[in-house]
């Protein structure tokens, strides 16, 4: 049985957390920052748990995470 390739590009976004969830980093951090609250901006900063919906595809593409 061949060896199951990674998703390198998510291999990168995402840590697996020591109860085995995943954590994510927070989108829209990166540019038009001027019309953002500094709250806003502040709480993007955190990282957080990836969706529960989300989790079965990306065990699939981190197969090794």
């Amino acid at each position: 049985m061949p060896k199951i390739k990674t998703n390198r590009a998510a291999a990168k976004r995402f840590k697996k957390t020591g109860t085995g969830k995943l954590k994510r980093n927070k989108a829209y951090k990166s540019h038009i920052l001027t019309k953002k609250s500094t709250k806003r901006k502040r709480n993007l900063r955190q990282s957080t748990i990836t969706d529960a919906t989300n989790v079965k595809n990306m065990k699939k593409v981190l197969p090794y995470l």
